[in-house]
């Protein structure tokens, strides 16, 4: 398809681009996620990351920016826009397994448990409640914030808290076969769970069933005075189902065409389900001639580290198509 974006009607003069980083334990089961060369290692992709994205380059340990098959991280596409837009994003450590390498704002939180056996997000409220507070901070250096997120192993974990919500949904994946029997398995147990104890407040399924940044991000969306547009896909349907439930006017959302269009999840369905806008940016990868990017439009990595919303928001401060791709282009040529 040829390049095109949705804008969101917004006036704004500051915008602030920040990502939520944190863990869950899930990331390191066999096969549920993509997010890493092995599932140990997929722990410190928000480490890896965010490093690429704020300096330009890995340093920290031996790593390639990109998929075993050839596909750059959605990193390096965060990174082109960042470099295009003169923005310095901020990074939010909601509960990472190793220390960061860059700086970041920290809420305190601890990596996500396995939802089957214990709560995921002990702390949740208090992260909600630290997140209000980021918010607030935000809304002092910017009229319109574009968050976004890296959780591996984070479209279980939504699954899991859009399910106990009420809603049928169905999540994306980094790998091009989502493996929705094992996500399943998982959701299936952590539901039950849920329904056996009577867990109905929002926060508190966030407390049995997320992940710290499912906690922290409605605290900042409701602690921020100016406009939100969530940065992410099916991650960011959860906290939108989170935010409807407790009764929250929500932020749009802006994502790439590749989630939209993949058909093992129901991303369209299940925003119109929620009442949330969604916005599409379609890079039109197939045609830039990479190689490696051209797999997203197959349905590998789809989305991350807010890379639609970074897209999205270069087109709304004016940049266009071939601004995009150009430098999009550039930098994974630069990785290569």
């Amino acid at each position: 398809m040829p390049f095109r974006c949705d804008l969101p009607p917004t006036d704004f003069t500051r915008p602030i681009f920040s990502i939520i980083l944190g863990n869950t334990l899930l990331s390191t089961l066999p096969g549920i996620s993509g997010a890493g060369p092995t599932p140990k290692k997929t722990l410190f992709t928000p480490n890896l990351d965010s490093e690429l994205v704020l300096n330009g380059s890995i340093q920290s340990q031996p790593s390639k920016p990109n998929t075993p098959t050839g596909c750059p991280t959605p990193a390096t596409i965060t990174r082109a826009m960042m470099e295009l837009m003169d923005l310095t994003p901020l990074f939010i450590n909601a509960g990472l397994v190793n220390p960061p390498v860059i700086p970041c704002l920290d809420v305190y939180g601890v990596p996500g448990r396995d939802p089957r056996t214990q709560d995921a997000v002990p702390k949740a409220e208090e992260l909600y409640e630290r997140g209000y507070w980021v918010g607030r901070y935000f809304s002092r250096c910017g009229d319109l914030l574009v968050l976004g997120e890296c959780v591996p192993g984070g479209t279980t974990t939504a699954l899991c808290v859009l399910r106990a919500l009420g809603y049928k949904a169905q999540v994306s994946s980094s790998f091009i076969t989502n493996p929705l029997h094992l996500k399943q398995e998982v959701c299936d147990m952590v539901v039950a769970r849920i329904g056996r104890e009577g867990i109905t407040n929002p926060l508190d399924i966030v407390r049995y069933a997320g992940d710290p940044m499912l906690a922290v991000a409605p605290g900042i969306v409701q602690g921020f005075q100016g406009q939100v547009m969530l940065a992410g896909g099916t991650q960011m349907l959860a906290v939108s189902a989170v935010l409807s439930k407790m009764g929250v006017s929500l932020p749009s959302i802006g994502t790439t065409e590749y989630v939209k269009g993949d058909p093992s999840a129901s991303f369209e369905k299940t925003a119109r389900e929620i009442g949330v806008q969604a916005y599409y940016i379609d890079p039109d990868f197939g045609d830039l001639g990479h190689t490696g990017l051209a797999r997203y439009c197959i349905g590998e990595v789809k989305e991350g580290m807010g890379a639609g919303g970074a897209m999205i928001l270069a087109c709304m401060l004016g940049f266009g198509p071939e601004e995009i791709r150009g430098k999009i282009f550039q930098v994974v040529q630069a990785f290569s």
